[in-house]
């Protein structure tokens, strides 16, 4: 369950709930994959950590 940030603000912020889950799902694999000392102290999840990433700017939706 996504508790933080809430749900309701990354929609709000979104292009379209279909293009928001794919850009946190395609940005937590990347975390996963390739990244996983960020998130080595357990404290968020990968999906949690994208979130957060959308909703600060620092990913952000392209339209292609």
């Amino acid at each position: 369950m996504l508790i933080n940030p809430p749900i309701d603000k990354l929609v709000d912020k979104a292009e379209c709930k279909y293009a928001l889950v794919c850009l946190i799902t395609k940005r937590a694999r990347f975390l996963l994959d390739k990244k996983p000392d960020l998130l080595a102290d357990g404290e968020k999840s990968a999906v949690s950590y994208a979130s957060e990433e959308f909703l600060s700017d620092v990913i952000g939706m392209t339209s292609e």
